[in-house]
């Protein structure tokens, strides 16, 4: 029986990180959280490391500026893993590049995967200033990668549901991370398709992928054939779910684009917000020769359907 990857995980702390430590250990993996010094003084996070390590996995001490630390931790793994942060608040997409020079220096890896998860950078075209500073990122880290011939898989998760669905994309202004109940934003017509997926059904995924050789130095799309919806079919579920009838408010394109902005985040939001439902980037284009998709990949894996996933609002 072959051995399992040895897996290093960077941001295990995190929105993503922490569903991908847990598909590690619940696949078998020998696990390696890698954890940075300030991290000891946040106690949800300490107490969100003690969890791991009570599941198996080795808590691992190093920062991203000490170079031969990192190195050190990086031998000592097969597969690397990076969760950290993307985000419009903690945007960390960039020292990415300091794990690169790592994993190239050691030498010993077999598949890095970094932090990507949401619409591939590769294939959006004109993106809206200042959201597109998430692709400018994604993009630099992935050509450094390449030029390093470091092994890699790329995973692009599209919409993770808690945000998407759970919110019913009302991610603007007030923040509200609950189904409405009164009345809902439609952006455009509402009928451009997304793909929406269960955040620990996308750990699971790409923990598939790490020794996969049909994903090696291939992007890997993750596209549940019944998680392909638009914004209208996601208020539909809840509607159904709920009994509730909401106020339906359409937001055209010029009306998105022209919003007067709170702050730099809500405009980041905005941005991202116009390439999923406006210009549907999710889900316009073919997956190509150098890309496959999960599910075809990994048909035993029982994914989570947004009607399912809907109910735990009810």
């Amino acid at each position: 029986m072959d051995m399992k990857s040895r897996v290093l995980i960077v941001g295990g702390t995190g929105y993503i990180g922490k569903r991908v430590v847990k598909a590690i250990i619940a696949l078998g993996h020998p696990t390696y959280v890698l954890f940075r010094p300030q991290v000891v003084s946040d106690i949800d996070k300490v107490q969100m490391l003690l969890s791991f390590k009570q599941l198996g996995a080795k808590l691992v001490e190093a920062s991203l500026d000490d170079h031969e630390r990192l190195v050190d931790v990086v031998k000592q793994v097969d597969v690397v893993i990076s969760a950290v942060s993307g985000g419009v608040v903690r945007h960390q997409i960039l020292e990415q590049l300091k794990l690169v020079e790592a994993i190239k220096e050691a030498g010993n890896i077999k598949r890095f995967l970094p932090s990507e998860f949401g619409m591939d950078p590769d294939v959006v075209e004109h993106a809206l200033e200042p959201g597109n500073i998430t692709f400018i990122d994604k993009k630099k880290v992935r050509r450094a990668i390449e030029a390093a011939n470091i092994p890699y898989t790329y995973v692009s998760a599209n919409m993770f549901a808690g945000f998407f669905a759970g919110s019913l994309a009302q991610l603007q202004d007030d923040v509200r991370m609950m189904p409405a109940r009164d009345k809902v934003l439609i952006y455009g017509d509402g009928n451009v398709k997304g793909v929406y997926v269960d955040e620990d059904d996308v750990g699971i995924y790409i923990v598939k992928s790490i020794d996969d050789p049909r994903t090696l130095n291939k992007t890997m799309y993750i596209r549940p054939p019944k998680n392909i919806l638009s914004q209208k079919e996601v208020v539909e579920i809840w509607e159904r779910l709920s009994r509730l009838n909401l106020e339906k408010i359409y937001i055209s394109e010029d009306e998105l684009l022209n919003m007067e902005d709170k702050s730099y985040v809500e405009k980041m939001k905005r941005c991202h917000l116009y390439h999923f439902f406006i210009r549907g980037d999710l889900y316009n284009f073919e997956i190509g020769p150098n890309a496959t998709e999960a599910t075809k990949l990994y048909p035993e894996i029982k994914y989570t359907t947004m009607d399912s996933y809907m109910k735990r609002y009810v």
